[in-house]
């Protein structure tokens, strides 16, 4: 039986390119800024049942487009920035009733980092509130759907961006990952979701004020090469002398690695049965490319579960407590979601152990840091079961029922925010209803490099499937 289903993929000044071959295209003047921002344009009104776009700015976008002033590697290529980054003169909502919409007075230092490279900002992308749940679900507008079945969930935080590209809206879209909020949405579209360590991309305002900053910013894409080559001109407008970098990558190393492989958390939670055939197909794959794979575990403490959790309810707590102060765009605690009061109500009885929870925290780039003594790449789940239907983590669900769903859910993503190292989320699996899922690699702290040298390798191997061949 055929799948609902909703992609805007045709035949414009888009077509079905990448954003790295639309960059060429506009380079050699094939194709037009003005033309392929009025193909988005028309793609994101198209997209329109997908509930991903939040703010659009297609005006501002157009006049852009007519000056034709961009410069940089996707030089007006159309794109998105999430609604948690500031944006001057669009107001940010955080995916929450309870923001204002006074627009903002300036740009964040990471929007302007990723305008840098000469995207067209078209407008803003869904997140479910404060982007404290896997699931693109908001109390106060629709959900934003999965285009591969659209009773689905798209992922989350992420979850518009990832909806767009997936559908084809726009080729490329900005995400963040605090705990698995670029990886998840992109395991769910089928897509390419890199979570970069922690401080290869300028670090966000708010970042610099968190006692351990768990978020990472990143791209949703539908080739290797648009996250290769973003990640590579990031390097030009901001490096961090403390990592090595990335530098370009065009293609599969030559090297042939050491993977580990874990299928089962190290909470205890079963994989489900589809979840685990996808990951021991990757494994048996790197296995034929002469790759050496190995059943392994990540070394961290039982109560890592715990400690994380009580750190995102502390993130909740801030936002409960001190919105007036952290929101200069306006703030109404009265509209705060059921999720967001529940876990700052989870914190508030637990605030005593944040000094060890802290310090357990610290300690996990140390320990996550041991596997990588034995292994080069460590080859896990991006999520623990297939994607569910919309409302299986949205908001009328009762909070301990949600948080007992979510923590089983996201199990595998949060260890690489804890210890700032990084994983990516490549689309090497089928669920037996169409959906795609992801599968993850795990590298060593600052070795994005091997991360997507092995993805180039596996996408040639097996190439991606995208919604408008299916």
């Amino acid at each position: 039986m055929s799948q609902p289903r909703l992609h805007v993929f045709t035949d414009d000044a888009l077509g079905t390119s990448d954003a790295t071959a639309l960059a060429q295209q506009l380079a050699q003047g094939s194709v037009s800024a003005t033309e392929v921002t009025e193909a988005a344009i028309a793609r994101l009104e198209r997209a329109a049942p997908l509930n991903g776009l939040t703010l659009a700015a297609f005006d501002n976008a157009r006049r852009l487009a007519k000056d034709n002033a961009f410069s940089g590697r996707f030089a007006g290529v159309p794109s998105l920035i999430k609604d948690n980054i500031d944006i001057q003169g669009l107001p940010t909502l955080h995916g929450s009733a309870a923001m204002g919409r006074k627009p903002m007075k300036k740009t964040s230092i990471l929007a302007k980092q990723y305008l840098a490279q000469g995207f067209n900002l078209l407008g803003k992308s869904s997140l479910p509130a404060f982007g404290f749940t896997a699931s693109t679900e908001m109390a106060h507008t629709p959900s934003t759907r999965n285009p591969w079945h659209l009773a689905h969930s798209a992922g989350g935080s992420s979850g518009g961006s990832a909806a767009l590209v997936a559908a084809g809206a726009v080729p490329i879209a900005h995400g963040n990952d605090g705990g698995g909020s670029i990886r998840i949405p992109a395991a769910a579209c089928g897509l390419v979701g890199l979570k970069c360590t922690r401080g290869r991309l300028v670090t966000q305002e708010a970042g610099k004020a968190l006692p351990i900053n768990i978020i990472s910013d990143g791209v949703l894409t539908r080739t290797v090469r648009d996250t290769a080559n973003f990640f590579a001109e990031a390097e030009i407008s901001y490096r961090n002398r403390k990592l090595p970098p990335i530098g370009q990558i065009s293609g599969p190393g030559k090297q042939r690695l050491h993977i580990g492989l874990m299928v089962d958390s190290i909470a205890g939670d079963p994989t489900c049965a589809q979840t685990r055939l996808a990951v021991e197909a990757t494994a048996k794959r790197l296995s034929d490319l002469g790759h050496h794979v190995d059943v392994a575990q990540i070394d961290l403490p039982q109560r890592f579960v715990d400690d994380f959790l009580l750190y995102w309810a502390m993130l909740a707590f801030f936002v409960s407590k001190f919105g007036r102060v952290l929101f200069p765009q306006g703030f109404d605690r009265k509209q705060l979601d059921p999720l967001t009061l529940g876990l700052a109500r989870y914190y508030q009885q637990r605030f005593l152990k944040t000094p060890g929870m802290l310090r357990q925290l610290r300690k996990s780039q140390a320990h996550y840091a041991e596997v990588f003594s034995q292994f080069d790449v460590m080859l896990t789940p991006v999520l623990a079961h297939t994607t569910p239907e919309l409302g299986y983590l949205g908001p009328a669900v009762d909070f301990d029922t949600q948080l007992e769903r979510l923590l089983r859910y996201t199990t595998f993503t949060p260890a690489n925010n804890a210890a700032g190292s990084p994983a990516i989320s490549l689309p090497l699996g089928q669920a037996e209803n169409g959906l795609p899922i992801g599968v993850q690699l795990n590298g060593r702290h600052g070795d994005e490099r091997t991360l997507l040298e092995l993805a180039f390798e596996l996408e040639a191997a097996q190439p991606f499937r995208r919604l408008d061949q299916v």
